[in-house]
């Protein structure tokens, strides 16, 4: 009986020793200012172990091929300096960072569809976006950064030009010697053709998962399972993890139908069901051995003054599901 025991506490050590640990991050709003340790304590207090850091880069419109970054007219945060000096204030206590460099469209639409006309448009658009990615590669190698992100949610652009991805990766591996992913979106990621070159097959978890006013538990669990099964299929081809390089719901009626938008006429607020939707997205995916972690969207540094009980948006802030979130980020390593 005492070998049987020791035998089964040693089969446990094992699993449990075989179990790399979850990133349990958050994405991080750049500010037009520079950052303490009185904001950095907050994200300690969820007990996350990482942070998304996001430089903006920008594109006047999807059909515009200039990548316009690091300028004077953008907010701290999203510069150069701005990110050196939040990855410092996060490393004082400890915390991973990963690089996430991400092109915002102005008037916001959608990156997926940012598409060229003419070759030379194409030849201008690869230029300024490698420039972009391989500044920020060779920042990255200067502040040790745990992970870099190569793009986000660039459907159409990966889809055109295979080739110039292919060649980017390898620009960004001499530079940057760290893990490197790229964050798909949610309906993109089956088709990215570039997953075995990179340590993560990231994606932007906003799948529709339930249709109700407010979602269930066990309404979103059971929604998930045909996603999961197919993710869990990819993770095994190409043998790599599945990261979430976003997640997160808005505390809106209906937020697990269409967690994508960010439609400033959806108001109605419903903490419940952002709540129940977080844990549901914990209770499917965190103890996965083939699932890496995921950076929660989104992250406000003043905590004090933003989210709260009449706010509607990603954040969890001051709501219902940031007890959600500092419980299976203290659980689950």
């Amino acid at each position: 009986m005492k070998t049987l025991k020791l035998l089964l506490c040693l089969v446990l050590f094992q699993s449990c020793e075989g179990q790399q640990p979850k990133i349990n991050g958050l994405s991080l709003v750049s500010s037009r200012e520079p950052i303490n340790q009185t904001h950095i304590q907050p994200i300690v207090n969820v007990h996350a172990n990482y942070v998304a850091i996001i430089p903006f880069g920008f594109i006047r419109d999807l059909k515009n091929p200039e990548v316009r970054f690091n300028t004077d007219r953008q907010w701290f945060g999203e510069t150069k300096e701005g990110v050196t000096q939040y990855a410092d204030q996060l490393r004082k206590k400890k915390i991973k960072v990963m690089l996430k460099p991400q092109i915002w469209v102005w008037r916001g639409q959608y990156t997926g569809f940012i598409e060229m006309e003419t070759e030379e448009d194409w030849k201008v658009l690869e230029k300024t976006y490698a420039s972009y990615i391989l500044e920020y590669a060779k920042l990255a190698t200067e502040l040790k950064a745990d992970i870099f992100c190569i793009g986000t949610e660039l459907e159409k652009f990966v889809e055109n030009r295979p080739k110039y991805w292919n060649d980017l990766i390898e620009k960004v591996k001499q530079i940057y010697k760290g893990k490197v992913t790229y964050a798909a979106n949610w309906d993109e990621f089956k088709d990215t053709p570039f997953w075995r070159k990179l340590n993560f097959i990231g994606v932007n978890a906003y799948f529709p998962v339930n249709t109700i006013v407010t979602p269930t538990i066990e309404g979103c669990k059971e929604g998930w399972k045909p996603h999961k099964q197919i993710m869990k299929e990819i993770s095994k081809k190409y043998d790599r993890p599945i990261l979430f390089t976003e997640f997160g719901y808005r505390s809106v009626d209906y937020t697990a139908k269409e967690p994508w938008k960010s439609d400033r006429s959806m108001t109605s607020v419903n903490l419940q069901g952002q709540a129940n939707a977080t844990q549901a997205i914990f209770e499917e995916f965190w103890n996965e051995g083939w699932f890496g972690g995921g950076f929660l969207w989104k992250w406000f540094h003043n905590h004090d003054e933003v989210g709260g009980v009449e706010n509607s948006r990603f954040t969890p802030q001051n709501k219902p599901a940031e007890a959600i979130v500092r419980k299976y980020y203290k659980g689950i390593h």
